[in-house]
């Protein structure tokens, strides 16, 4: 049995306004095992979208290596723009050592709304997948009916949207494609992104991700 701990702590700026919440990086980055090509930040593997979205929607020119200053253009990035990132799992146990969402078992949940009463600027939670079973959106659903919480659905259109009430705080929640590579085949299969291909034949899944990203980071 593999132990698999989240080897970082939320990043959230003064401000932020915006967060996103994903699951666990693959466990080769808790291991200390990085790839030349990863970033040894959250959303750096090379295999990861989440980064060459952004760099795609704001031109950031990114440097994508295992280096001081690829992690700190990415700091820069998320505290210019208000924008944090915190997981929903804090550790998980495996029998298999792989990325797989299903794979985890006894899984230890991040306390995401105590830190959401710490920044009360966050209005939005970017969800990096929906609601399957162990996604973002479905470990965030058990931790709210644990607070006596829920959400209620604004729009059943994909990216499907929510909002639930923090004290005072109306909070509002959206449920985006994963920016995992094992989302492409749930994208291939969507009636909006077959209408685009084919109309045009080059229009590939990373565009698909890109028109429903830019929508809620610009």
């Amino acid at each position: 049995m593999f132990l698999h701990s989240h080897p970082y702590q939320p990043f959230i700026p003064k401000n932020a306004t915006t967060l996103i919440v994903g699951t666990i990086p693959p466990p080769r980055f808790s291991m200390g095992k990085l790839l030349i090509e990863d970033v040894d930040f959250c959303y750096g593997s090379k295999f990861g979208l989440l980064w060459p979205i952004l760099n795609n929607i704001f031109d950031l020119q990114l440097a994508y290596q295992n280096t001081q200053h690829a992690i700190e253009q990415r700091k820069l990035f998320l505290t210019k723009n208000h924008i944090g990132i915190c997981d929903m799992v804090e550790s998980c146990e495996r029998d298999k050592i792989d990325a797989s969402d299903l794979g985890m078992k006894n899984i230890k949940l991040r306390g995401l709304i105590t830190y959401l009463n710490q920044n009360p600027s966050i209005e939005t939670i970017l969800f990096m997948g929906g609601n399957s079973k162990n996604g973002p959106e479905y470990f965030f659903r058990k931790h709210l009916i644990s607070n006596n919480l829920k959400l209620l659905l604004v729009s059943k259109k994909s990216p499907k949207i929510h909002q639930f009430q923090l004290k005072r705080r109306i909070i509002k929640t959206v449920s985006l494609i994963s920016p995992s590579n094992a989302a492409n085949r749930s994208i291939g299969a969507n009636p909006i992104y077959k209408k685009l291909k084919l109309h045009n034949n080059t229009f590939s899944t990373f565009d698909f991700r890109l028109l429903q990203y830019k929508k809620y980071f610009k």
